[in-house]
């Protein structure tokens, strides 16, 4: 029961709260600390997710066909020319002789209840998969097939009527994919039939017709010379030299340019975006540790980072990453510096002039460098034992150790909070009881007193 002041007309509750606020200063500066400690472990944690993200760009960068761009044309809209990243300069002519087809086959009409029983697929490799509908209608025959896994793709085609009036259907079965080893045939009766030569071949049928047959795509190259070669192609695409592969879409007796040149400006343009984002991190950590002293009586402000020694060494070992010598050589060679600032640039011109004066070696350098990049992430980002993610977890057994104590304060700050004002309210009634004895005392001093008369 709390009485505020009934008696001594003191602000009990006011004067319990000054002083649970002076005994909770413990308390606050634990809470400040967790807060604190919160918002480093927020920025530790994006810092490191974007050293992850750092360590996938360098892992690729590293390749040694990294830097890898090339640009692709063909004297003809039909055929088109990719150049992948083991590609090298190159052109040929080529003379599309045919385009794959895929094959294709047409059921005779009939009926709704001509469809049941037994069929086989026998692909172009012999391989036999039987079919057999849940019913006899063309709807239940192709769903088996389309369900089969055969390969072959089968769509129901109406068909007209018979002499009575009942609907006719037909089945268009197509390769799933083109090209002469895609070929089927359908059968009526069983795998075992068909080896025995006891089916029937639905596109030999009256009324059936093979409407495509599966062939391969066929090129030529060096046509009408004593070196001409042929090759074939299910899939309309051809490899014409390592990492150059070819598409065709129409055959024509005329010949078709293609070719292959390296694109330097896609290179210098991806060497440069990697440099860039490796920069962009150099300066977040710097911002983050910098210290701003503030005027006469304000305070000095510190970064997240500020006297961190992980994220300080982080920096050291990204920096010497990018610009320790590479057998030799300074990055600075292919347009890779650090100035006596600490921030890291990219020169595009002089990275486009080392690239067209020694390509492969300004390749070997750009992935040298990457490669350490690629390390340094790994070493600090790992998340197992990174050196950041220890750090991480470090701070955050720490706010969970003072959380801890907050719960503790919590309980204590209850328990003082309770004494105190156990305390005032037996004051409260001692001063009334007091006041009671007061007052009887005085009306008993009242009583021995004589009337005067």
């Amino acid at each position: 029961m709390k009485i505020d002041g009934l008696v001594s007309g003191l602000q009990t509750a006011e004067m319990i709260d000054a002083l649970m606020n002076v005994h909770a200063i413990p308390k606050t500066l634990l809470t400040a600390k967790i807060t604190d400690r919160t918002s480093i472990i927020t920025n530790l944690q994006s810092l490191n997710t974007s050293l992850q993200e750092m360590f996938d760009k360098a892992k690729k960068a590293s390749s040694t066909t990294s830097l890898a761009a090339f640009t692709a044309s063909s004297s003809s809209d039909t055929v088109t020319v990719t150049g992948g990243s083991t590609a090298s300069a190159f052109s040929t002519s080529v003379v599309v002789d045919a385009v794959a087809s895929a094959h294709s086959v047409v059921t005779a009409a009939a009926g709704s209840g001509a469809w049941g029983g037994t069929f086989t697929v026998v692909a172009s490799d012999g391989t036999k998969t039987e079919v057999t509908p849940t019913g006899s209608s063309p709807q239940d025959l192709a769903k088996a097939i389309n369900a089969s896994k055969s390969g072959v793709v089968a769509t129901v085609v109406p068909a007209g009527t018979d002499a009575s009036g009942q609907p006719l259907s037909r089945i268009q079965l197509t390769a799933g994919e083109t090209g002469a080893a895609a070929a089927f045939s359908l059968h009526r009766g069983t795998a075992a039939q068909v080896t025995a030569g006891t089916s029937t071949d639905v596109a030999t049928e009256a009324g059936a017709a093979v409407l495509a047959a599966g062939a391969d795509a066929r090129i030529r190259l060096f046509a009408g010379t004593a070196a001409e070669q042929t090759l074939t192609s299910g899939t309309n695409t051809f490899t014409v030299a390592a990492g150059i592969d070819v598409t065709v879409s129409k055959a024509s007796a005329d010949p078709v340019v293609v070719s292959v040149a390296l694109d330097a400006k896609a290179q210098t343009a991806s060497a440069g975006a990697f440099v860039k984002d490796i920069a962009g991190l150099l300066t977040r950590i710097d911002n983050g540790s910098k210290a701003t002293i503030g005027e006469q009586g304000e305070k000095t402000r510190l970064g997240v980072f500020t006297g961190d020694s992980t994220v300080r060494s982080l920096r050291t070992a990204l920096a010497s990453a990018v610009q320790a010598p590479v057998d030799g050589r300074s990055p600075s060679t292919i347009g890779i510096a650090i100035n006596e600032k600490g921030v890291l640039s990219f020169d595009a011109e002089k990275f486009a002039a080392a690239l067209a004066d020694d390509p492969a070696a300004t390749q070997a350098m750009f992935s040298q460098i990457a490669g350490r990049v690629q390390q340094t992430t790994s070493q600090y980002s790992d998340k197992y034992d990174g050196l950041l993610t220890q750090r991480i977890t470090g701070q955050q057994a720490e706010v969970k150790s003072l959380q801890t104590q907050v719960e503790r304060w919590d309980l204590r700050l209850e328990q003082r909070r309770a004494t105190l004002e156990r305390t005032y309210a037996q004051l409260e009634v001692q001063l009334s009881s007091l006041q009671s004895q007061s007052s009887w005392l005085s009306s008993q001093i009242a009583g021995l007193t004589p009337e005067k008369s």
